[in-house]
């Protein structure tokens, strides 16, 4: 899920498609040219991003900026993915998905390519970082939808629980690389170097993306307009009980994490932990976390899958609490450590439930509403940090995001299709059954970050 996030595979095409290419044996069958392209892709744009957001934080702070500064800057991005994720959706079901990505990640690119030079070539007005990061954000609201259809549509049934956590598994161990890497070159070279290498990333990985082949996916049929595509992700979203109630969840979760890890966390670090460096490794012990989490549902795959991942939701209020503290930089990565294996167990079983359900035609919308619930709160909460800290204090803030999180994540198992959805083997009760990226059936309907960084489930952006 997006954050307190948080995350974005080849679209199925009809039977009559292209003959399937000579299967490689060093590589599983579901893991075509395109699932390696758009994973690749992701990689490499959290390699960037996870620095990147330690970095910006960062440079606020070195201009004389204060934790109200950081909210700020953070609300600046987050408000325009909240604005314009609707639309990014409807569009992402009428165009080619993989265009709207690139084009999306070279809005990216041009962002953070200036962000990074006012950044080293001076000091940076509010002002100026705040219109940047809002570009970044703008981007990220038409990246995502699209790039959670494509994840969604891109294995069979069959293979959904393996291919959705592997995927993960190389974005979160990408996550470490990054947020490690950036908390280390923020302290050697500054943040406006981690904020060009992300840059960097997003040209890199658009270019990867311009490569993926979509030829064997049937052209879209042109539907009544924008506003009625809308309504019909609308009412495909309202009608299942499962669905909104836990994107209502994360609507707070998303919002309270946000603010705890994107605003308070690195106030903590300067505080009491020593800077950068140590809250880079705290949260890259959280990526470890998140590798060992993916691992696990390679292989585990429970049959009630959102009573489980709802219960692994309790743990990510953990690192609210070690903060308001708050502990020591050891033990504080301990706690991350747990809430990245839990979180995984979440974001595995969201995504195969997603694509269980909904149809393909309305990934992309369904997945707008389910990101735009899910970080609608995310601006008001992180532009009130500075404020409520200076209201009631920074530990009481960070008490409360925990308790936040336990009361909600309480409240959603109250909801019995949360309790009772189940794994299938069969096809979907609507009947729908989309074709794999080589044009196999699945075994179920199809839907989903991320987070962030990339597009994932709702338990993606809080990474």
């Amino acid at each position: 899920m997006s954050s307190p996030a948080a995350a974005h595979q080849p679209e199925p095409g009809p039977p009559s498609g292209p003959a399937t290419p000579p299967a490689d044996p060093a590589r599983p069958r579901w893991a075509d040219r395109n699932y390696l392209l758009l994973t690749s892709a992701a990689v490499v744009t959290n390699l960037g991003t996870h620095g990147a957001l330690i970095a910006a934080a960062f440079a606020v702070l070195e201009t004389g900026g204060d934790g109200g500064d950081v909210g700020l800057v953070t609300a600046a991005r987050t408000l325009p993915l909240v604005l314009f994720l609707l639309v990014g959706g409807a569009l992402a079901d009428r165009l080619p998905r993989h265009r709207v990505m690139v084009a999306a990640n070279a809005l990216n690119c041009v962002s953070q390519g200036l962000f990074a030079l006012l950044v080293l070539a001076g000091e940076p007005r509010l002002w100026q970082m705040m219109v940047l990061t809002a570009l970044c954000g703008t981007g990220q609201a038409f990246f995502n939808p699209a790039a959670e259809g494509m994840l969604l549509s891109s294995v069979s049934g069959e293979h959904t629980n393996r291919a959705f956590a592997l995927f993960r598994l190389a974005m979160n161990g990408a996550g470490i690389g990054g947020a490690a890497l950036g908390g280390a070159l923020i302290a050697v070279v500054g943040p406006g170097w981690v904020l060009a290498i992300d840059a960097a990333a997003f040209a890199v990985a658009g270019t990867l993306r311009a490569f993926l082949d979509v030829s064997h996916v049937a052209e879209r049929t042109p539907g009544g307009g924008l506003l009625a595509d809308l309504r019909d992700g609308w009412t495909e979203f309202v009608s299942r009980p499962w669905l909104w109630s836990i994107v209502a969840q994360f609507a707070v979760v998303v919002a309270v994490i946000g603010a705890a890890e994107a605003v308070y966390g690195p106030l903590v670090a300067r505080d009491h932990l020593g800077g950068a460096r140590p809250w880079g490794l705290a949260l890259a012990a959280f990526g470890v976390g998140t590798l060992c989490g993916a691992v696990l549902m390679m292989r585990w795959k429970p049959r009630r899958l959102l009573l489980v991942g709802t219960l692994c939701v309790f743990p990510l209020a953990l690192p609210s609490a070690a903060l308001a503290v708050p502990l020591p930089v050891e033990a504080l990565a301990a706690v991350m450590f747990v809430s990245g294996v839990t979180l995984e167990g979440f974001g595995v079983a969201w995504m195969t439930a997603l694509h269980q359900e909904i149809p393909e035609e309305k990934l992309s919308r369904v997945s707008a509403y389910d990101w735009f619930g899910s970080t609608a709160m995310l601006p008001l909460a992180t532009g009130l940090a500075g404020p409520v800290e200076n209201l009631v204090g920074r530990g009481t803030a960070l008490w409360g995001c925990a308790a936040l999180v336990v009361l909600v994540t309480g409240l959603v198992l109250l909801v019995p299709d949360v309790r009772n959805l189940t794994r299938r083997t069969g096809p979907a009760a609507g009947g729908a059954v989309p074709t794999g990226p080589a044009g196999t059936e699945s075994t179920a309907a199809t839907d989903g970050s991320v987070p962030s960084a990339d597009a994932e489930s709702p338990a993606g952006r809080l990474g």
